[in-house]
């Protein structure tokens, strides 16, 4: 697997969808075995820059990873890792026992600026790796994760920009190699924005939004069975005909969490 460690410097840089769903839904903890306090935490390590800090009322970490599953001494994969925020947090659960690999390219580090770099600069998250991989080069080990978590970024496997770095995901095979580098019965974890039930796919390019109905589906037809899904990150203010990047929803957009499981 392409791996650059941490410590190189990195120059290169709805609702009614709801309705229609038959799926398992559940707002409880998956990890029962795990006691809740480690999650609360990993939140609260003084270690956290305090950028982070300010987004975890409206993102509600703990809540989600406990949701998740993630437990101490396991290995995850932060696929599309943006700045970094779940990656901090992970390294902070998973402990010295565990791993995470934080995956970023060139068109996700120019959009995150120096956040990405400062945060794993100097081996700063000593059990944290950081995946430098392009659309369509992600080289995954078979049976190498306990989870993956895609955090936002779901919608951007149909964002087609190959004029700045961003040519078009293959996600036929994205899913394949997401499903076999995860353990048997290894957990996905997803966040993504609401889009307006019925939205074509090419709305995650467009408004970066994504059909809850639409990413159910995919990910069924790969393998992956669905075990949850959450309303914790619903915001029923949020106007899905926007783009997340305007400023009137940017940060507080309605947001779907579902867990799915690689069968055993």
């Amino acid at each position: 697997m392409k791996r650059i460690v941490a410590s190189l410097i990195l120059a290169f840089a709805t609702f009614a969808c709801s309705q229609q769903d038959s799926e398992p839904s559940t707002s409880s903890a998956y990890s029962s075995h795990v006691d809740p306090s480690v999650y609360a935490a990993a939140v609260a390590s003084s270690s956290r820059p305090e950028a982070d800090l300010g987004r975890d009322a409206g993102r509600k970490p703990a809540d989600v990873l406990e949701f998740f599953g993630i437990a101490p001494g396991m290995s995850v994969l932060d696929l599309f890792s943006g700045g970094g925020y779940y990656a901090e947090i992970l390294s902070n659960l998973v402990g010295p026992n565990g791993r995470v690999v934080a995956h970023s390219n060139l068109r996700y580090l120019d959009f995150v600026g120096d956040e990405f770099k400062a945060r794993h600069a100097d081996n700063r998250l000593a059990n944290v790796d950081v995946l430098m991989a392009e659309n369509n080069e992600l080289e995954l080990n078979a049976d190498q994760f306990d989870a993956i978590l895609m955090v936002l970024s779901y919608h951007d496997t149909y964002w087609v920009d190959p004029e700045n770095g961003w040519p078009k995901i293959n996600i036929p095979q994205l899913h394949a190699e997401l499903f076999d580098s995860l353990k048997p019965g290894g957990t996905l974890g997803l966040i993504d924005h609401y889009a307006t039930a019925g939205s074509p796919r090419e709305t995650g390019g467009t408004l970066h939004r994504i059909d809850r109905v639409i990413v159910i589906a995919e990910l069924e037809d790969a393998g992956f069975v669905l075990d949850a899904k959450s309303d914790m990150l619903r915001n029923m203010e949020d106007d899905h005909t926007l783009g997340v990047f305007d400023p009137s929803v940017r940060g507080k957009t309605d947001r779907f969490v579902l867990r799915f499981k690689k069968p055993e």
